[in-house]
């Protein structure tokens, strides 16, 4: 099993003391392969969820196993390292750094010594993305698709076995949106594993496998 999240909650402190209840008992399972759509309600504790199975939110009660290993009983450090060997992240706003060129932006996880990627790599997911022509271009003078496209570039760099991707598509039409769905449906196909979190019902329809949350906890089927 690659990911395993079992009986997660996670309470956030609240006005006058009340913790804000984000997750309820929250168990979700994913094989290599399989490609998940989280979906439900603003604030129902999608976004939760996927800091929690990717290991930058611990969770009040519960255990995350990665390929059989708990990141919580790292210390922060080595975490860090556990994240960037094993999971990549996509988020709706990119955070791309507005000073590097795409390229570099592609190779910013091998800042922190831990990669064994390099610029043959990058070059790589430039074709892939079809970024070629804009490596050297910072990433104001992107479109959005291209952005985002850059972004996904960048999560995949250090081959993950787990993507994780909060509204991927929020920010692009459909064209883009179908494009980096695409490329999420590949790494899956690849054999990697997807999570996605996402509003668009077009998105979720991508995916081979629907998990709702309600008020912090799996919705019935």
């Amino acid at each position: 099993m690659l990911l395993q999240a079992q009986d997660i909650t996670k309470h956030y402190p609240g006005l006058n003391g009340s913790p804000v209840k984000a997750l309820r008992g929250v168990s979700i399972e994913m094989e290599a392969g399989e490609f998940a759509a989280v979906q439900g309600p603003s604030g129902c504790g999608k976004s939760t969820l996927l800091l929690t199975a990717g290991a930058l939110l611990q969770p009040t009660n519960g255990q995350v196993k990665i390929d059989g290993a708990d990141p919580y009983a790292l210390s922060p450090e080595d975490r860090a390292k556990f994240r960037a060997k094993n999971i990549g992240f996509v988020f709706q706003q990119f955070h791309l750094v507005p000073y590097l060129s795409v390229r570099d932006n592609i190779l910013v996880p091998t800042l922190t010594g831990e990669s064994g990627a390099g610029p043959e790599r990058a070059d790589a997911l430039l074709d892939q993305f079809q970024l070629t022509h804009r490596a050297d271009h910072p990433p104001a003078q992107l479109s959005t698709g291209e952005r985002q496209r850059t972004a996904l570039a960048r999560a995949l760099l250090n081959k993950p076995q787990l993507l994780l991707a909060d509204e991927p598509t929020g920010n692009l039409d459909r064209k883009n949106t179908d494009i980096v769905l695409g490329h999420l449906r590949q790494f899956a196909d690849d054999g990697g594993a997807v999570l996605l979190v996402t509003h668009d019902p077009h998105a979720a329809d991508k995916a081979s496998r629907a998990i709702r949350i309600e008020d912090g906890r799996l919705a019935k089927s």
